[in-house]
């Protein structure tokens, strides 16, 4: 039996963000948290547990995972199987609009509880050989925490190298070696001290068979590799496009303003081409860089 790619989003928030499969996410936090130094949670609420109705065909669906400690702070879970560029930006995006949205009009910010944002990433995104970055709002020269409300976590899976981990050590490593895809016959020692991860190699086992399953896995694989290659292709040829005429026209009329048209032509190219394939304005915002307004003035390319 060929088994599914756990790093699928879809595939993902079925393993960690289903109600029967608390167990395993928490057992996941844990270990995160406790490599970062942090204190065990004891329970967690889902916010928006695994339905029928993430459908992985939905281009709108954003099949992150959301709980609640029993403190009332707020935990984002995201797999990003490719690079969707400008990824921290992005995360702080996501963040804010976690963080602000706990807040109705007129109560105080006092009740603002901390929002920790946790980006499983299948590509290399910062400069170092670390799998496990963690980020905190510190003062530059001193340390000093301005306020911890907001901790965001980046865990590489191209960095995470089999043969220099111990893995009948268990921690962290254990579960991300198992989503990056460890082969079947070191699953045993994966879990060696780490049981509940069983449970989620149960879970894949059984989905994996399942042919419905299979089938949703299939179609969020397919608007996944799709939606790939749309960002490449824009980002590629759009900036590459219309640097170089920016620059061009720079150069003959020796003003620094050709370089800026060049980078906002860009930006117009990659929204234009995005439009011309169907992708929705907020994702093409995202890409661009342009206002969803911006794009709406904007003719498709055919």
């Amino acid at each position: 039996m060929e088994l599914l790619d756990p790093r699928n989003d879809f595939l993902f928030k079925r393993i960690f963000g289903s109600e029967e499969n608390r167990d395993v996410l928490l057992a996941f936090l844990n270990r995160t948290f406790a490599e970062a130094g942090k204190p065990p949670l004891s329970e967690i609420i889902l916010l928006n547990p695994y339905t029928d109705k993430d459908s992985p065909r939905d281009k709108q669906s954003i099949l992150d995972i959301r709980a609640r400690t029993i403190e009332g702070e707020i935990i984002n879970v995201e797999m990003q199987l490719f690079n969707k560029y400008d990824t921290e930006k992005r995360t702080l995006f996501y963040w804010s609009k976690q963080y602000s949205s706990q807040l109705q009009e007129s109560q105080s910010y006092s009740l603002l509880k901390r929002c920790v944002t946790i980006n499983i990433l299948n590509y290399t995104l910062l400069p170092n050989e670390m799998y496990h970055n963690v980020f905190h709002l510190r003062e530059d020269r001193t340390g000093i925490s301005l306020v911890e409300d907001i901790e965001i976590h980046f865990l590489e899976l191209p960095k995470l190298d089999e043969q220099i981990v111990s893995l009948e050590q268990g921690g962290l490593a254990n579960w991300l070696l198992f989503l990056k895809g460890a082969d079947q016959s070191k699953w045993e020692v994966l879990t060696m001290n780490e049981p509940i991860l069983k449970k989620a190699m149960n879970t894949l086992e059984f989905l994996s068979q399942n042919e419905e399953a299979r089938r949703q896995y299939e179609d969020r694989q397919k608007y996944l590799h799709d939606e790939a290659s749309m960002y490449e292709t824009a980002k590629t040829r759009g900036f590459t496009e219309g640097v170089a005429e920016g620059k061009a026209k720079g150069k003959a009329e020796g003003k620094a303003e050709g370089k800026a048209e060049g980078e906002a032509q860009a930006k117009r190219e990659i929204a234009r081409k995005l439009l011309g394939l169907g992708v929705d304005l907020p994702v093409i915002a995202e890409a661009s860089g342009l206002t969803v307004e911006e794009i709406k003035q904007l003719k498709p390319l055919q």
